[in-house]
């Protein structure tokens, strides 16, 4: 009977083989990654990490979960960490990412990477970004086969293992990354979308309520602002994706808290509607909050925008960028061609170096980003 406990016990140990990893961060400052994984049978979390090979620093969850998520401290900056994995026994290769830099940071966005399945990222991870910003539809849906719930983040991971196991992940949401049914020509009498986003939630970990999120990067006096809006005209009916957006909601409230603090020169505004809509949503509500920011951003459509209303810049990216062009009223560039945004900052820098770029590494457009301007003192 010892023996069989033993056998049973050792064999437990040993069945709960990693099968991918990818890094996010779940504090909304960069002294702190989250290491995620998945295991096919419960396990506990074990991370091994260091700036060499050799590891040397150890955080542990004992907890028997398959879906792993532990946090380690960064404390240095301008170096390479390595870390491992283990659960149950079984223990990963060992990774690497990029600690945080303090001279010249690179930020990737994207969007709409549901519906950009086999593009070829060379270009993009030839620019070494130190952070991947998603602007919503990660995934296609979470009800198709094989796709169910959690299952279709993890498919995304395996698009790409080693982009995402070497560059910190802060994906935001879009109506695709909470249907939960098909959505059908006309409203059903159930809900298609689950507003809250457990699958999601889950899934990744990310700061604040998650399914909107503050992230800085204080040495360059940086903070992104994710948004949780898409498809906002459904509103109030069964095809309602995101979570109430008018004025006086708390999302407005929280977005307007996080605009009036005066510790970051560049505030960048990530959402997953149109730009234009979102600029005249609910009498303006929005539009002179967005004015405070430095640009903002959205994976609205399937092509390559840049648009300036009052100074400031609004873009649309998109991996897919072969659809239909929904033109903001105040555009000055676009393209139908599968890109991505690259940001650059240097420190010190008066400006953010904004840069469409096709899969083949090729520059579409520039631009230059400027500090933010906060709102006039109330007299």
């Amino acid at each position: 009977m010892i023996r069989l406990l033993f056998l049973l016990l050792t064999t437990g140990l040993a069945a709960a083989p990693i099968e991918r990893v990818w890094l996010t961060h779940a504090s909304n400052d960069p002294s702190k990654i989250v290491i995620n994984w998945e295991t096919t049978s419960p396990g506990d979390s074990i991370v091994e990490f260091g700036t060499s090979t050799e590891l040397g620093k150890q955080v542990k969850a004992a907890e028997s979960v398959t879906l792993h998520h532990v946090k380690i401290p960064l404390e240095q900056t301008d170096v390479v960490y390595h870390y491992r994995v283990r659960s149950g026994g079984d223990a990963s290769e060992v990774f690497r990412f990029k600690g945080y830099p303090t001279k010249e940071l690179r930020l990737a966005m994207v969007g709409d990477w549901g519906f950009a399945k086999g593009k070829d990222l060379t270009s993009l991870m030839k620019d070494d970004p130190h952070l991947l910003v998603t602007l919503g539809d990660n995934v296609p849906d979470l009800h198709g086969k094989g796709r169910e719930g959690t299952k279709a983040f993890s498919a995304l991971i395996d698009q790409h293992r080693e982009l995402f196991r070497s560059t910190p992940l802060m994906p935001i949401l879009g109506n695709h990354d909470r249907e939960i049914t098909s959505r059908g020509p006309k409203p059903p009498t159930h809900a298609v979308y689950d507003v809250e986003a457990k699958a999601f939630r889950d899934f990744f970990a990310l700061p604040d309520v998650e399914w909107r999120w503050r992230f800085d990067i204080p040495a360059f006096r940086l903070r992104l602002l994710a948004l949780d809006a898409s498809h906002t005209k459904d509103q109030g009916t069964t095809w309602q994706t995101n979570h109430p957006i008018t004025a006086g909601s708390e999302q407005h409230a929280w977005f307007a808290r996080e605009v009036a603090r005066t510790d970051a020169d560049f505030v960048l505004t990530l959402n997953n509607e149109q730009n234009s809509l979102m600029r005249g949503y609910d009498q303006k509500a929005w539009l002179p909050l967005f004015e405070q920011t430095s640009a903002v951003f959205t994976g609205f459509g399937y092509f390559a925008e840049r648009a300036e209303f009052n100074g400031l810049h609004y873009f649309n990216t998109c991996l897919k960028g072969d659809g239909d062009l929904y033109k903001d009223p105040h555009s000055r560039f676009n393209a139908r061609e599968d890109h991505y945004l690259l940001l650059t900052l240097r420190a010190g820098a008066p400006t953010i170096t904004a840069q469409f770029k096709n899969l083949r590494g090729e520059v579409l457009d520039t631009s230059e980003i400027g500090q933010r301007k906060p709102a006039a003192p109330v007299k």
